[in-house]
């Protein structure tokens, strides 16, 4: 690893030592230049018979040329570069809270609508080799869609998703867990594609297993849980005739989140929602994979190369 980059061709670098014996040879015949200099001590006739140079002009034109040599020699080494690249293929499990406090129209037109609408903004721009899978979080979650590629059939499931009552957060994650498992092989692979959990909730737990119980299951098998806080301070719901606050609860998402090596949002609308659901895309349906970049650099090395012939051409113009 050199320059923060690996190379197909390393060994090749070993060519860049002839540039610090480049630059002595350069200081070397500068300064025997000046001490030539101060044997003419008529320098009004000198000036006459001698084309005067630009000090800062020659040195621009050394100094580019080396710089040209090292890009050059760092293309001919054959660099690689990183980039986002999509997953082959992966499993990913939607888990919605449908808690009646997702009834709430602190968020319009309400938070389980504006829900339903950013997960199929967000299933419909996955990979299309990717698997989805659909769980609904309420006091009995279920499995609404086991992993498919069939994206009608997941945008069916988001679409069918009703209010039921209470929040298990803990048992969602287990059932999320199962519905992992159900994600199909890929052809000639046994194993089971990599999975990511999104879980959106706007409140507490209030039944079921400890959310962190569950979340150390999660963390155990190395799934990351996308956590997603949704609503605001001010949603409220009306329930048997009285009005009950329902404010989200951000920090224990946030534990579940890090504890899974996940990341946790908030979002209080859709337009917040929908963005936070690009940037979990993104980390989702995207890999860093190394990229050989040598046109890059060689690039670089003949841009620095023009720029270099410009300077040693402008030595040998006497400007007015």
């Amino acid at each position: 690893m050199i320059f923060g980059m690996s190379f197909v061709e390393p060994y090749r670098l070993l060519l860049l030592a002839i540039v610090p014996i480049l630059v002595i040879v350069y200081v070397f015949l500068v300064l025997r230049k000046n001490k030539s200099g101060i044997r003419f001590t008529n320098t009004t006739i000198l000036g006459k018979v001698t084309t005067k140079q630009s000090q800062w002009r020659r040195h621009l034109a050394v100094a580019l040329s080396l710089a040209s040599l090292i890009t050059l020699v760092v293309a001919w080494a054959r660099p690689n570069g990183e980039e986002m690249v999509p997953r082959d293929r992966s499993t990913i499990v939607l888990i919605i809270d449908v808690s009646l406090s997702m009834g709430a129209v602190d968020v319009a037109p309400s938070r389980i609508e504006a829900a339903k609408t950013a997960a199929l903004q967000f299933v419909r721009e996955l990979p299309p080799q990717f698997n989805v899978s659909v769980v609904s979080l309420s006091g009995n979650p279920r499995v609404r869609m086991q992993p498919s590629t069939d994206r009608l059939a997941v945008e069916q499931a988001i679409n069918s998703l009703t209010l039921d009552e209470s929040t298990a957060i803990g048992e969602a994650l287990f059932t999320a867990i199962s519905a992992l498992y159900l994600a199909p092989e890929g052809d000639g692979d046994s194993e089971i594609a990599p999975g990511a959990f999104v879980l959106l909730s706007d409140g507490q737990n209030t039944t079921g297993r400890a959310p962190m119980q569950a979340a150390g299951e999660v963390a155990e098998l190395k799934i990351p849980v996308y956590t997603i806080s949704f609503g605001t301070e001010n949603g409220y719901v009306d329930l048997d005739g009285s009005r009950e606050r329902v404010a989200p609860d951000p920090e224990q998402l946030r534990a579940i989140a890090e504890i899974t090596s996940g990341e946790a949002y908030q979002a209080e609308n859709l337009p917040e929602l929908e963005r936070i659901y690009r940037n979990i895309r993104t980390e989702v349906g995207y890999v860093m994979a190394e990229k050989e970049v040598t046109a890059q650099w060689a690039g670089y090395g003949l841009a620095l190369a023009a720029l270099a012939a410009l300077a040693a051409i402008s030595l040998g113009v006497r400007w007015p």
